[in-house]
């Protein structure tokens, strides 16, 4: 297989809605900056609103509601375990996102002049209704005019560490199957949530909410590295139909009373959820050189505005990082080596007797049985071993044909991976919260004294396997006394 070296100052991963405003914001800031995206569809029209949305759920607009409202109304949506610094960092930033926005042609439409403001919240209302459906294509003209090298259909397989810090990715062509080495000062993931996680009802793999090429990639590369991730016990899905479904319905010139709107397949998202590679206020992850936006980022229930909001925050804490770090490294043959070993692997199976499609599907429906609500800890501990034999098997019984299939692996892993750590988080957290998300047959009631808590899943370098521990969310507010909705501490 042929391979390649770059380098570049910050390698995004994911061209979605965080990666491009990550890019734009990046390039912005230093326009002499090399900024380089990988993307495993195209840019064009990936991630999840190829066909705009009907709103940017979050946004404080002055007069209506201010940052600290929302953040009450966030540690109610979440039940109290939520970091308020991102939330807050983020409202903060929403009104001037949203006239940038405005600035670069985004449609928000008024009534009487004001602004269409919709209260999706327990106490205020923060969504702000908007008719664009071009906006991811606003979006990639304006990167266009800037000289960042995107990679269409590349996918990130592996992150490089030298001395601690992350220090760039390979990726590799889902097209050719070419490897390719980049050597970054600092890597930004923002390649979306695990959509491709549960399988849906009709059976159809790629019949997901969100963007079918979201499989966890980001999670497990975050994962493998060492960073710490939260929210995998928070096991969702939703009951709604969506404009871009309308609008992808009247294309194809599709009857409305023919198209049917059902629950989701379960699933894990930043976004909607509470699901992610940890960060703070500044975009950083635990790992020095690695950072995080978007739907792969555990800013609760942050949606559109999180995504763009630290895609900016990402793009301007990565842009100091790089002034302090080199990327004069020679490509390292060791992640290299690893990546071309395991293909080899996959290439050379003893005995292939299932395709690719049929173990993913078997991977998705298995995790529909033992990961959704009603969980308990026998169905846990049984996904646990099911998935860790499926590990085992995806080396040792799939059929690789071609680079297709290739890349099908690779996601498979990840959605595995993604079990593995969903199963171990949910079956720590011995309660009941956010309703059908997390409900413990054997745990059934709520319990704050215990898991008022964000529940940390990490890599241990001992033993490889996933280790969970318990902190307390941080806060930003005093919810307790007069001065609610003060902040009191915000560096």
């Amino acid at each position: 297989m042929k391979t390649s070296t770059i380098k570049t100052d910050i390698l995004i991963i994911g061209g979605g809605s965080a990666g491009i405003m990550a890019a734009l914001r990046a390039k912005e800031i230093n326009p002499q900056q090399r900024v380089v995206i990988f993307e495993k569809g195209n840019v064009k029209y990936s991630g999840c609103l190829t066909k705009g949305t009907d709103a940017l759920k979050v946004v404080t607009v002055p007069g209506t509601a201010a940052p600290e409202d929302y953040v009450e109304d966030a540690v109610l949506s979440c039940e109290g375990i939520l970091d308020e610094g991102p939330s807050y960092e983020m409202a903060k930033r929403s009104w001037p996102l949203m006239k940038k926005l405005i600035d670069w042609g985004v449609g928000f439409p008024k009534n009487d002049g004001q602004y269409e403001i919709i209260k999706t919240h327990a106490q205020k209302g923060y969504t702000v209704t908007m008719k664009e459906p071009n906006l991811k294509g606003i979006l990639f003209k304006r990167l266009q005019n800037t000289d960042c090298v995107i990679l269409n259909r590349t996918m990130a397989v592996d992150l490089i560490k030298e001395d601690g810090r992350v220090a760039g990715a390979i990726g590799m062509n889902i097209r050719t199957g070419e490897l390719i080495i980049c050597n970054a000062k600092a890597v930004i993931i923002s390649s979306g949530g695990c959509a491709r996680f549960g399988l849906p009802s009709n059976g159809y793999l790629y019949g997901v909410y969100d963007c079918p090429a979201n499989t966890g990639d980001g999670y497990n590369l975050a994962y493998q590295a060492g960073a710490e991730l939260t929210g995998l016990e928070y096991t969702m899905h939703l009951t709604k139909d969506n404009p871009e479904c309308e609008r992808y319905a009247a294309d194809k010139g599709i009857s409305e009373n023919n198209t049917e709107f059902r629950s989701t397949e379960t699933f894990l998202c930043g976004g909607h959820g509470l699901t992610g590679i940890v960060i703070n206020e500044k975009a950083e992850s635990s790992i020095p050189g690695l950072f995080a936006a978007g739907d792969a980022a555990n800013v609760g229930k942050g949606h559109l505005t999180g995504a763009f909001v630290f895609g900016e925050i990402a793009a301007e804490t990565a842009s100091e990082y790089v002034k302090t770090v080199s990327n004069e490294q020679a490509a390292n043959s060791r992640y290299l080596k690893a990546i071309e070993d395991k293909i080899e692997k996959w290439l050379n199976t003893a005995k292939p007797e299932v395709t690719i499609e049929e173990f993913e599907y078997k991977t998705r429906r298995l995790i529909g049985d033992f990961l959704t609500s009603p969980k308990n800890e026998n169905k846990l501990n049984r996904g646990i071993e099911t998935m860790k034999i499926m590990q085992k098997e995806l080396f040792e019984i799939v059929k690789i044909k071609n680079t297709h299939d290739l890349v099908k692996a690779f996601e498979a892993e990840s959605i595995i991976s993604c079990g593995i750590l969903s199963a171990t988080a949910s079956k720590e957290r011995k309660e009941s919260r956010w309703g059908s998300f997390h409900y413990r047959s054997d745990y059934p009631a709520k319990d704050d004294e215990k898991f008022l808590k964000l529940l940390i899943v990490k890599k241990d370098e001992k033993t490889n396997l996933p280790a969970v521990s318990l902190r307390d969310p941080q806060k930003v507010l005093d919810l307790t006394g007069n001065n609610a909705g003060r902040v009191t501490v915000h560096e």
